[in-house]
């Protein structure tokens, strides 16, 4: 098969991943390999069937087959909303009115989307001056009720696990099980459309639920549905600031442009640990400096604008010896307008000319 272009003729889920009339969201097209009961009604915003699309630049960088898997496709934006619509669904279900998180931003996007969807209170704990505005500005426009804590993420988690004990609002971080549940469809998408897993899956390691949905997702789909072996190598890569994985101990106080992805205490580090180890792959790290490299080769040569802590995958793809013709899938987890004041300062506003043929021509060179 030429580099894999014969998608049509490739094993698929029961839902078309190229119609937005027949696809349901993820619960309907992967009910039966997700843990929830048959007469449930889904809450679903039609999340998932996200862009899984040859990267020809970086696949001759890196003389592989490369594959962007974009995220920020999902109705807020982010991957995050694999996760909420099952988390959302399940406390439902148990008759929650109401739900609470910390958060960076996507989470806060996620949660107070879908439990507007379910006609429920949202409360969200963030930590005061680190959070990029697109984020907070979403979670503020669907409703939710969101604190600014003088803390870092750490301790708004803290703080969420302690009303979550107290009972009074279901928690809908990445702690609850039904977020990995949801999350791990990205890797049933993956390999409905490649016909196979990956070789390689690169991704973003933060609070590191993602990478252990994943990896659980390739096993639920590829083990134990008896599709496509072998397993591919996850490769996480956190940011040099805030890798505590990779350090061996909590950051304090994490640093890093992604903030995302600024985590210094991930709450799914044994995960992100199990997956790395068990399938021979590897949590890594890279510079604020390589990830905006990565975020700009992205936008300029693969005409992707992801925000920068989805640029960590590339970024680590980059700096990472790989077999050559290898299948690789990197995940860019958000949409760039989610961090739009990173953006603003990797660009140069020009200034005005007059509008006149001949400034404009002999900005142009044309004179």
């Amino acid at each position: 098969m030429d580099e894999m272009s014969g998608q049509s003729d490739m094993q698929r889920g029961d839902f078309s991943h190229r119609s937005a009339l027949t696809w349901p969201g993820i619960i309907e097209a992967y009910r039966q390999y997700l843990d929830i009961s048959p007469e449930v009604e889904a809450v679903t915003l039609f999340e998932g069937a996200t862009p899984l699309y040859r990267a020809n630049a970086l696949s001759e960088l890196k003389e592989a087959n490369v594959w962007l898997k974009y995220e920020g496709a999902n109705p807020t934006g982010s991957f995050k909303d694999r996760g909420m619509t099952l988390a959302i669904t399940k406390a439902k279900e148990a008759g929650s009115v109401a739900v609470v998180c910390a958060s960076t931003g996507n989470t806060s996007a996620a949660a107070a989307a879908y439990a507007a969807k379910a006609s429920m209170t949202c409360v969200v704990l963030i930590p005061n001056g680190y959070i990029a505005l697109g984020k907070l500005a979403q979670a503020l426009v669907y409703g939710a009720k969101v604190l600014q804590i003088r803390g870092n993420f750490d301790r708004a988690l803290e703080i969420v696990r302690d009303l979550g004990e107290s009972g009074v609002a279901t928690v809908v971080n990445s702690i609850n099980p039904d977020r990995i549940e949801g999350q791990k469809t990205g890797a049933f998408e993956i390999v409905d459309v490649l016909g196979r897993a990956p070789d390689y899956h690169f991704m973003p390691v933060g609070n590191a639920g993602n990478i252990t949905a994943y990896w659980r997702g390739y096993r639920d789909y590829c083990v134990n549905s008896k599709r496509s072996l072998p397993l591919p190598k996850m490769m996480g890569f956190q940011a040099a600031g805030a890798a505590p994985i990779v350090a061996g101990r909590v950051i304090e106080q994490p640093e890093t442009v992604a903030t995302a992805i600024r985590i210094g205490n991930p709450a799914s580090w044994a995960g992100a640990l199990e997956a790395a180890e068990s399938s021979h792959g590897l949590i890594g790290s890279v510079t604020d400096r390589e990830i905006l490299d990565a975020y700009r080769l992205l936008a300029q040569r693969e005409s992707t604008f992801c925000e920068p802590a989805s640029a960590a995958s590339v970024a680590g793809l980059l700096k990472t010896a790989i077999e050559p013709g290898s299948t690789v899938v990197c995940v860019l987890t958000g949409h760039g307008l989610k961090d739009p004041d990173t953006a603003i300062t990797q660009i140069a506003v020009p200034d005005a000319v007059d509008a006149t043929y001949a400034s404009i021509a002999r900005e142009l060179g044309l004179d």
